[in-house]
């Protein structure tokens, strides 16, 4: 099992940048493949960006070119840097680990993330 744990959230201009950070405990992350999702108000929880136990990256369209996941196994992190914001990618965010193997699915308690003039 693994407790997930968002930061990095807040307010910030259209056109600014934000980090997120997914710190992980309880388990070795490689075992997991990760991800980031967000949900607006009245809206369902889409996938946002996610990278595989080896690395392979994968992004919803709307935020191609301008957010990138990564991961540090070492440090039980993952992380989405936001750039280039615009007012509807205003939502909560959250990380999601899937077991490689086992296909279990965890969730952070996510973190608010409001692009705003």
């Amino acid at each position: 099992q693994v407790q997930l744990v968002e930061s990095g959230g807040g307010l910030v201009q259209p056109g600014g940048s934000l980090r997120l950070s997914c710190a992980a405990s309880g388990s070795i992350l490689s075992l997991y493949h990760m991800a980031w999702y967000r949900q607006a108000p009245g809206r369902q929880r889409d996938l946002v960006a996610s990278i595989t136990s080896d690395g392979y990256t994968n992004y919803a369209d709307s935020v191609k070119g301008r957010f990138t996941i990564s991961r540090d196994n070492a440090k039980r992190t993952v992380y989405l840097q936001m750039d280039n914001l615009k007012p509807e990618d205003t939502a909560v965010y959250y990380c999601n680990a899937h077991h490689r193997i086992f296909a279990n699915d965890y969730w952070g308690q996510g973190t608010q993330v409001t692009v705003s003039s």
